[in-house]
């Protein structure tokens, strides 16, 4: 059974939310809430890079905003940014908020994924 992994994001979904975090990012950059966004997205897509190192991850991956995160799994009382691993119906710290905001660039990132997948059986 592979690892399955959920991103979650220190952002609400919907469009509104999307547009006030581009603002954010924008204006006040250093102040932004979300390293693990900061990281992964350019200010209105994905990043490129991000993606193709998803796409070789041998792992389930989940992505969602903080508001999603409580509506799926009932879950609201966490530190985010953070990458979580269900098991079974559990979900788990995978890779803390500090893990994530110690992070200055997305290769460090993705180092830390690739490290820890590789510790994860």
């Amino acid at each position: 059974m592979p690892t399955h992994l959920v991103f979650v994001y220190n952002a609400d979904s919907g469009l509104f939310n999307t547009i006030t975090d581009i603002a954010h990012k924008v204006i006040s950059p250093g102040t932004y809430s979300c390293q693990l966004c900061s990281l992964t997205h350019s200010y209105f897509s994905v990043k490129k890079d991000w993606t193709g190192f998803l796409e070789g991850l041998d792992a389930d991956l989940e992505f969602l905003h903080r508001d999603e995160l409580n509506e799926k799994y009932a879950v609201a009382d966490i530190t985010l940014p953070v990458i979580l691993i269900k098991r079974d119906r559990h979900l788990a710290t995978w890779i803390s908020t500090g893990q994530i905001n110690a992070c200055p660039t997305i290769e460090d990132l993705k180092t830390l994924i690739r490290d820890r997948l590789q510790q994860t059986v």
